[in-house]
């Protein structure tokens, strides 16, 4: 009985498992029961106005902010209070908003540190050697300042580092932010080329909802802290109240 029930585990497509969700800061509560599912290899969009609660639950879900109510499950076992270390070290790795890196590092230096959990120094030399790969420009700067790179070579570095823990499920804040078109549209072809690569499961919040839902396969609204639709990213993007709303049509 026992060995069928690891290979029900095993066969489960569900990777990530959201169910009735509060959370927030002190006692400010944003997220109100919120259920959200990613499938192995699913590509998630979450959409919606500033405030609405988006960055709020990827917080949640990689640890840094703990649910007051509701339960975080991950391949299987609950992570709803688990740290944010063993969260990565589970396979869940966040992209924060605005890069975040440390300025008076080094490219190198940087991409390291989302490393810091791993113990193999030879996994460490091929994740960032992969790294390089996807991302040729951080590699000709990998001793050049974090601080003195373009917006859209942090951003690089950023997703870099948030690759080097080897996750099976990122978290990725606002891709766009503050970037020209040309260097969105970069972006968007390596974070397909990171998934054609490894397959691994994304969810991707992000302000232009047709970049978003152009990577994804599922998409979600969050609105006032609550999911307002949900479905597949075509049929949500063509949905009427997203048109009125986000598209400006």
């Amino acid at each position: 009985m026992q060995k069928r029930k690891e290979l029900a585990k095993r066969v489960n497509p569900m990777l990530l498992s959201v169910r009735d969700v509060h959370a927030g800061y002190n006692k400010v509560n944003v997220l109100w029961g919120i259920n959200l599912d990613v499938d192995i290899g699913q590509k998630v969009a979450l959409v919606g106005s500033n405030g609405g609660g988006k960055s709020t639950l990827l917080k949640t879900i990689s640890g840094i902010l703990k649910p007051q109510k509701g339960s975080i499950v991950f391949d299987g076992s609950d992570i709803t209070h688990l740290k944010t270390p063993e969260i990565v070290v589970r396979g869940i790795s966040l992209i924060p908003e605005g890069y975040k890196l440390f300025s008076g590092m080094t490219v190198h230096e940087n991409l390291l540190l989302g490393a810091y959990q791993t113990k193999d120094h030879q996994d460490v030399k091929d994740q960032i050697g992969r790294v390089y790969e996807i991302f040729p420009e951080l590699l000709m700067r990998k001793n050049q300042l974090a601080g003195t790179l373009s917006g859209g070579q942090q951003q690089m570095c950023s997703i870099g580092r948030g690759l080097m823990s080897n996750p099976r499920l990122l978290l990725i804040d606002e891709l766009s932010l503050g970037l020209a078109p040309l260097l969105v549209e970069t972006l968007v072809g390596k974070i397909n080329e990171i998934h054609r690569a490894t397959r691994m499961s994304i969810i991707l919040v992000e302000q232009d909802v047709e970049t978003a839902f152009s990577i994804a396969d599922v998409g979600y609204v969050i609105e006032t802290g609550r999911v307002t639709l949900y479905g597949r990213a075509k049929e949500v993007l063509e949905d009427p109240k997203i048109v009125e709303s986000y598209l400006g049509v």
